[in-house]
């Protein structure tokens, strides 16, 4: 086959675009430190590339996006339950303090009550706590407070479950005529004349002997709030219902008291309903303003005991200690501090004007009468928030609020605020029958009186100071109680921060990895693509310069 000049020359054409595209490519991968620019340079380098690059994506959304998120909340989480075990220290402080004064008077008591109110509400308001604006403690709802922020006015019924412990004893002391006793409203003659059994004192403050002055149990239930709706008769709003057999679906709720039975009675009347409750042995009382279910001796023995009182008759079947009491009542006015109710219990919000507006928190999916035919149990599990940490890998961040913040410490603080009031109002009255005391002569009308009704105030004071010296001693165990509380919760959302490390340390190793497959799948070796773009530049320059030299010969030069 005879090469003619032609052919000479389209081969070294051809050969120095070839050198030239070798030269282009490596050139590229010099600038872009990557083995192909598209796909097509090599589709099993840029499939592998594909996958490698999603899992590096992955791994770093989970590393650097999930898991310092979640780090972040548990750290705020670990530091606010820090700060709430310290306000219970405290708290803790203050109730020994005491409980081991027994000579405190009422003003070191008022001091004492009002570190433990200030604490309360310290307490409480770590509840509210946030995290870029999502509230820590309250579930699904992390737009929602744990606690009111200001007064507020919207109706709710709630459903309450109680166990049996829940019925507990007030002590309680009646001080009847010596609330208010001062110079100006005490008249010694009137108060002899009503004592010898004349004309009664009608406004006339004063009247009461030792013998009158009586401290008694009463029966209660405190409900998680105070100042209810007051609505009378109360069976418009209350509801108190028991079960005996929690295992059955649903369960069969009877009612806890006989039709009739229950009454509303407000602190301000007159027997006011403590009194009342004494007086009136068959009936339970609904106390608005502070949340209590006050039940009569003869209608306790009645339930609860199975004595059936006459004309009172047992519930049938008998109360045992695994019965569950469930309350639904209403309250539809709210003070700053006060805890939501749609963050532990089962309830409506209700909308009067348009009750197809009610809106359902934490009714079960089966569940569509009023009221609800059972109950939802708020432990944690309800609430849970998880972040994907990993591949199938999911880690718990959040801590419900009734995990931490019981609602017993409103109610027990409520309890000695409530007692401390009554102290100091009796402590009053003695202090101003003791001046009047001094203040008048042995013999002079009134005075036998006076001191008779000192004697009673006096006694009067005694009881209701070791009434409150015994709340002081039982809130000691109770602050024990929220202190077990807070310790678990801390205990278990270390143990989700260390779990969370170990997860991180594991990614960090993932990503660590994947990158370096990446690297190895996608990357040049610089060396090797020098050389390479060497050579072929080399090879490049040398094809030019034979070709020039091929391009100049013709026929001619032939001839």
């Amino acid at each position: 086959m005879r090469m003619t000049n032609k052919i000479m020359q389209n081969n070294s054409l051809y050969n120095i675009n070839n050198n030239k595209q070798l030269v282009d490519k490596l050139s590229t991968m010099m600038s872009t430190n990557k083995k192909i620019t598209r796909p097509s340079d090599d589709p099993v380098i840029a499939v592998r590339a594909l996958r490698l690059r999603s899992d590096v994506a992955q791994v770093a959304q989970y590393h650097e996006k999930n898991a310092e998120d979640a780090a972040s909340w548990l750290k705020v989480t670990e530091d606010s339950l820090n700060t709430t075990t310290e306000v219970i220290r405290k708290m803790m402080e203050q109730a020994t303090r005491a409980a081991g004064g027994k000579d405190l008077d009422c003003g070191n008591l008022e001091i004492i009550v009002t570190q433990l109110k200030s604490l309360r509400d310290e307490y409480y308001g770590i509840g509210n706590v946030d995290f870029a604006g999502r509230y820590i403690f309250t579930g699904f709802r992390t737009d929602t407070s744990l606690s009111y922020t200001e007064d507020t006015e919207e109706e709710f019924k709630i459903y309450e479950k109680l166990d049996m412990s829940a019925v507990d004893t007030l002590n309680y002391t009646s001080i009847g005529n010596l609330k208010g006793i001062s110079k100006e409203n005490y008249d010694p003659e009137a108060a002899e004349n009503a004592a010898a059994g004349g004309t009664p004192l009608g406004g006339t403050a004063g009247g009461e002997t030792e013998n009158s002055v009586q401290n008694t149990g009463i029966y209660r239930i405190m409900l998680s709030y105070d100042n209810l709706k007051n609505n009378n008769p109360p069976a418009s709003s209350l509801s108190v219902k028991y079960v005996t057999n929690t295992t059955m679906v649903p369960p069969q709720e009877q009612d806890l008291f006989p039709a009739g039975t229950i009454v509303n009675r407000s602190t301000t009347e007159d027997p006011n309903p403590y009194d009342y409750i004494q007086q009136n042995s068959t009936q339970a009382v609904l106390v608005p303003e502070t949340g209590e279910l006050l039940i009569g001796k003869d209608l306790y023995e009645t339930v609860f005991q199975g004595k059936a009182v006459p004309p009172l008759t047992a519930p049938n079947p008998a109360l045992t200690t695994d019965s569950q009491i469930r309350v639904s009542y209403e309250k539809n006015s709210w003070k700053k501090g006060d805890m939501r109710p749609q963050h532990y219990f089962e309830c409506t919000k209700v909308d009067l004007a348009d009750p197809t507006k009610n809106i359902n928190y934490n009714w079960s999916k089966d569940k569509r009468t009023d009221p609800p035919t059972d109950y939802i149990s708020m432990e944690g599990e309800s609430q849970i928030i998880e972040y994907d940490v990993g591949y199938n890998q999911t880690i718990r961040i959040n801590t419900v609020a009734d995990e931490v913040f019981s609602m017993d410490m409103d109610r027990v603080i409520d309890d000695l605020d409530n007692a401390l009031s009554k102290l100091k109002e009796i402590d009053t009255a003695r202090t101003n029958l003791k001046h009047m005391m001094e203040n008048m002569k042995e013999g002079e009308p009134g005075y036998e009186h006076i001191k008779e009704t000192y004697a009673a105030a006096d006694k009067a004071y005694t009881y209701i100071r070791d009434n409150m010296q015994k709340k002081f001693e039982k809130l000691i165990s109770q602050v024990e109680g929220f202190q077990s509380y807070a310790s678990v919760a801390i205990t278990d959302n270390g143990t989700r921060s260390d779990r969370l490390d170990l997860i991180k340390n594991r990614l960090e190793t993932q990503k660590t990895t994947f990158k370096t497959l990446q690297s190895a799948n996608e990357d040049i070796d610089v060396t090797e693509v020098t050389v390479q773009l060497t050579s072929m530049d080399n090879s490049y320059n040398s094809a030019l310069m034979a070709t020039g030299k091929i391009l100049k010969n013709s026929l001619m030069n032939y001839i």
